[in-house]
């Protein structure tokens, strides 16, 4: 018998027991190959895909360099800080105390205390910070100055909270809808929410942004029948009106509860005119779903979207309108679930649809977040908080506001305006206006939530300034 020793050569050839085991062992071996050249040509597509991500990354972040360096961009992302000082420690009022925020932050505790000494910074008198047309502005015509009373032509506080812009194309006018509620602040009953009588939902028109002339009500409150959607004692908010161009009406989408919050519905009116009068039609709740905090964005090809906080606000739902715009269609869509976001509003970019939300708070103001998606039906990723400048509170705070609207820059791509009401819980009349220059541009600071890597889009950035103006 002879010996194996080191030099002796091993087989390579496969040896089987029997014919089922060397079946089992051929096949074991062409599926490795199978799975070997499988895998390899994935690769190969991804390695494709990812140079044409990348040079499409490329080429957008050499448009996103050129747009940042527009000088009248470069003005509008000049970062600006604040600092605020904290008064020395108190005791608070019931009231303030009903109004405090989930998570207490001291300055947004001053914010919310209607006897804070330095309640001045947020809600500066009338006699000293109003701005509008009638006021002798001097050199600073023109310039916004968020959180300070806005005056429309006419020399008065201009009343249009929650609200939205429509630009008309047939008369090149831009008209602001919102809340009117210029009326005494007062609670429905004990543990109820600071609120005002319905009045109804007032109307603004402009050519240039900044000077606003009052064009009434446009749809106006129930005073008698109670049984009415728009009876003083109910809810209306977060108006916001489209333009059908088939119908040629114009149609206006709002939030209708009663003063508990419990009906959670959507209302619909329509008008052959921008300044109205409009005519209420119905309410409903979309797709069967309680609807509070709720926006309507129109798209490129004219098909428009109703955008909706549900749930309980825990789920943000988003479904296409019918032709008309006077209903929703079958088809919806529950996107950020488990998010609690409210106060959508939505605007796009470069295909690119973006969208700013706040958490739910109530009247206290919180961290705001940006959203970006390929399709409006999502899936949606978060972008991070969006505010820079001012101060660490500040951009935990949104400004100490809440965003309600998003409208193109004219004559600046890329540049937007960033719509948001500084609510004043303990006198709703005496609400705010903070509009600030939003831009798109810079890469994203947060990975895909939904997928690997980092995503093509720019990143959301809205920018503090004391005082600003349009190019």
């Amino acid at each position: 018998m002879k010996k194996n020793n080191k030099y002796n050569k091993k087989s390579t050839s496969l040896h089987c027991n029997d014919a089922g085991g060397c079946r089992y062992s051929l096949l074991t071996i062409v599926w490795t190959v199978v799975g070997f050249f499988l895998v390899a040509h994935l690769i190969s597509l991804y390695s494709r895909k990812d140079n044409n991500i990348h040079q499409q990354v490329s080429s957008d972040q050499l448009q996103v360099v050129h747009h940042l360096a527009h000088p009248i961009v470069r003005e509008l992302i000049r970062v600006e800080e604040e600092v605020l000082r904290m008064p020395p420690p108190r005791k608070r009022s019931p009231r303030t105390s009903k109004r405090r925020s989930r998570k207490p932050i001291p300055l947004v505790e001053e914010f919310l205390d209607d006897k804070s000494p330095i309640r001045h910074l947020f809600f500066p008198g009338i006699k000293t910070a109003a701005f509008g047309p009638t006021k002798d502005m001097g050199n600073e015509t023109s310039y916004y100055f968020p959180g300070k009373i806005w005056m429309d032509t006419q020399g008065n506080p201009i009343q249009a909270h929650g609200g939205g812009i429509l630009l008309d194309v047939k008369s090149n006018t831009y008209y602001w809808y919102g809340e009117y509620k210029d009326g005494p602040t007062y609670h429905a009953h004990k543990k109820g929410p600071a609120r005002v009588d319905i009045i109804g939902v007032g109307c603004y028109s402009s050519k240039d942004l900044w000077t606003w002339k009052n064009e009434g009500i446009v749809l106006g409150a129930e005073e008698t029948n109670k049984t009415h959607d728009l009876h003083k004692s109910n809810v209306l908010e977060r108006p916001k009106v489209i333009y059908n161009e088939k119908t040629e009406k114009y149609v206006m989408w709002m939030h209708i509860d009663d003063a508990n919050y419990t009906k959670a519905s959507v209302g619909v009116a329509i008008s052959n005119s921008p300044t109205g009068p409009f005519e209420y039609l119905y309410s409903k709740r979309p797709h069967g779903f309680d609807s509070r905090d709720m926006t309507v964005f129109k798209d490129d090809d004219g098909v428009a979207y109703l955008i909706y906080s549900s749930e309980v606000n825990s789920v943000l739902h988003i479904g296409p309108l019918t032709e008309d715009y006077l209903d929703v269609t079958p088809v919806m869509k529950r996107v950020m679930v488990g998010q609690h976001r409210e106060a959508p509003a939505i605007f796009k970019h470069q295909n690119i649809y973006y969208m700013v939300t706040s958490w739910c708070t109530g009247w206290a103001p919180n961290e705001a977040l940006a959203h970006a998606a390929e399709s409006i039906m999502g899936p949606w990723e978060k972008l991070g908080n969006p505010c820079i400048g001012g101060n660490k509170v500040f951009r935990l705070t949104t400004f100490f506001a809440q965003s309600t609207y998003v409208i193109p820059l004219p004559g600046v791509p890329g540049a937007f305006i960033f719509m948001a009401d500084r609510w004043n819980p303990a006198d709703l009349r005496d609400s705010r206006y903070v509009w600030l220059p939003l831009v798109i541009g810079g890469p994203a600071d947060q990975p895909l939530e939904f997928n690997f890597g980092f995503p093509s889009w720019s990143r959301v950035s809205i920018y503090w300034h004391s005082k600003w103006r349009l190019p």
